[in-house]
């Protein structure tokens, strides 16, 4: 059960007004008592004193009846009991009862105290009288000697009367600054709990949407500043919860109106917003709020999200959805881990890209036919001819050699590049693979004087690939490094570093420049035109280096300083 915070401060008062009114009556009282006893026994001790004269003579004389006869008159008209005791502990006289059935009272408080020489004052309960009393002993001497006690005492109801007779004057008053404070603090409690109230109700209204809710008090201390304080956070609330809207509602129609799907998945894996263009991939509306493979049941796009997730980087891939071919691009937010998905159609690029590839098959095959031709003549034409036109026929079989290399190289490049036809894996040796394609060069690497250099880590593991594939990869780059370097050395090295398998060819010829390199595994694209025309080059082999390194899950880089060299480096992971 709550309870407001008037209750808990009113409540706080009560109890503090009620506790200090108790133990102040408490106190008072019992020091009231203290007071009144103190007095009636100084005063008692004074009686006691004034009475010693009168009952010495009795003592004198051991007129004991006597002395009894006195001390009931006397005792009787001061309304107080006198009793003598001699020092064995006899009641001598008394003014209440008869002392020959008295018991000794040597031993009581008062009268010990009284033998010993001073005063001696108690307060209990008389078994003679059957009442509480105050009793006062008194010694009585007679030269050094003490004879005697006297005792005066005094009824202690009398004391009770005379504390509640002040007690029912006091009380009242008591009563009625009791209701005072009482009243004081639920005025307090009530000044202090409205304003905290009107706060709650307004940070309740806050709180379910209403950011206009203006609190107004009287108050002119922290409360009051808090109002304003509040007012002036509300309004600044509502201005941002208005920007905020308005940029969620553009970003939302910018999402809207993208042509590529889009959608956000939580740490979950639900979808927490996507456009109308990713709905209309997946034929289905109403997908927020949805797991991602509740709407899209693909198994290489779940592997693809889940692989995106756990190497917590950004990740692309093309997906095929039915007849289209979607480029997959996910971004992970790592401040939330969450992922954005975007979709790219890419359906008629491929067409395009396919029709260009069927085209360039096509049109290869049927000038591989024309050209054998070509090339068969030319060589019969040359033994034949005279020396003039020999020359024009060298030129007729260089050209002729050079589009039979663009088909044939456009015919590998074709097969690389085609996904249907799977390669033939299986465990290759680099180094086997590259020393057959060195003994290829041997002749070319002589004829220009050129040093070779091999450096081939020991023990270096397999990788799984295709060896022809492979071969053809590193016959086009040896072959590059030869052709473009008239001295100097052409190196190839093959390591094992960081879980792959690491070769690298280099040489020392005319090197690329900056510009050139980010273009240079472009189909058709030569650095040197004249040169590649004169070295009959056809500007795909690097193509299709890049290709092969891309079936084999390998990367290529190329590092190059115009007139010191190149440098290939090709990663195969194991």
């Amino acid at each position: 059960m709550k309870h407001s915070i008037f209750f808990k401060v009113f409540g706080g008062f009560v109890l503090i007004i009620v506790a200090l009114t108790a133990l102040f009556l408490f106190f008072s009282f019992r020091a009231t008592r203290a007071f009144y006893l103190d007095s009636l026994a100084s005063n008692l001790e004074k009686l006691g004193s004034s009475l010693k004269f009168s009952v010495m003579p009795f003592i004198d004389r051991d007129e004991f009846e006597e002395l009894d006869v006195f001390v009931k008159r006397f005792g009787m008209d001061i309304e107080t009991r006198i009793t003598i005791i001699d020092p064995d502990g006899v009641v001598l006289a008394d003014s209440e009862e008869d002392p020959r059935t008295m018991v000794n009272h040597r031993f009581r408080p008062e009268i010990a105290e009284a033998f010993a020489g001073t005063t001696g004052r108690s307060l209990r309960f008389s078994n003679t009288v059957k009442a509480n009393m105050l009793y006062v002993g008194l010694p009585l001497t007679k030269g050094e000697q003490i004879i005697g006690v006297l005792r005066v005492s005094l009824f202690v109801r009398d004391i009770n009367k005379l504390l509640a007779s002040m007690r029912s004057d006091i009380l009242p008053f008591f009563i009625l600054v009791t209701l005072v404070s009482l009243l004081g603090a639920f005025l307090i409690s009530r000044s202090l709990s409205e304003p905290i109230k009107e706060l709650s109700a307004a940070s309740s209204q806050v709180a379910s949407g209403n950011f206009g809710t203006q609190v107004y008090l009287k108050n002119r201390d922290e409360l009051g500043l808090l109002a304003k304080s509040f007012n002036h956070m509300t309004g600044q609330i509502e201005n941002l919860i208005s920007e905020l809207t308005g940029q969620k509602e553009e970003l939302k129609s910018i999402i809207s109106s993208i042509d590529e799907g889009i959608i956000t998945l939580d740490t979950d894996g639900k979808i927490l917003l996507s456009n109308p263009s990713f709905q209309d991939i997946i034929q289905s509306e109403n997908v927020d709020g949805k797991f991602y493979w509740e709407v899209v049941r693909k198994p290489d796009f779940n592997e693809f999200i889940k692989t995106t997730r756990d190497e917590k980087k950004n990740n692309s891939q093309e997906i095929e959805f039915g007849e289209r071919t979607l480029l997959c691009s996910a971004a992970f937010l790592s401040s939330r881990e969450e992922l954005v998905v975007t979709f790219y159609d890419l359906t008629k690029i491929k067409e395009v890209e396919r029709i260009k590839k069927d085209f360039i098959v096509n049109v290869s095959h049927e000038l591989r036919t024309p050209l054998t031709a070509i090339k068969g003549y030319v060589e019969t034409l040359s033994e034949d001819i005279d020396e003039g036109g020999k020359h024009y026929m060298k030129i007729i079989e260089r050209n002729t050699d050079r589009l039979i290399n663009i088909v044939n190289d456009l015919l590998t490049l074709s097969g690389v590049e085609e996904k249907e036809i799977d390669p033939e894996f299986e465990d290759v040796n680099l180094q086997k693979v590259t020393e057959n394609v060195m003994k290829i060069f041997e002749q070319s690497i002589a004829a220009k004087n050129l040093s070779l250099i091999f450096n081939i880590e020991k023990d270096l593991p397999s990788i799984k690939g295709d060896t022809f594939k492979l071969e053809q990869m590193f016959i086009n780059l040896v072959d590059n490094a030869v052709k473009y370097t008239d001295e100097g050395s052409i190196g190839v090295e093959l390591k094992r570093e960081d879980g792959k398998v690491i070769a690298v060819i280099q040489d020392t010829g005319i090197g690329i420049p900056q510009k050139d390199i980010k273009r240079i595994f472009e189909r058709f694209y030569v650095v040197d035109k004249s040169r590649s025309r004169s070295q009959g080059g056809t500007g795909l082999g690097l193509s299709i280096v890049k290709h092969i390194a891309r079936l084999h899950s390998g990367n290529v880089q190329v590092e190059s300083t115009e007139g010191q060299g190149t440098k290939v480096t090709i990663e195969f992971p194991l």
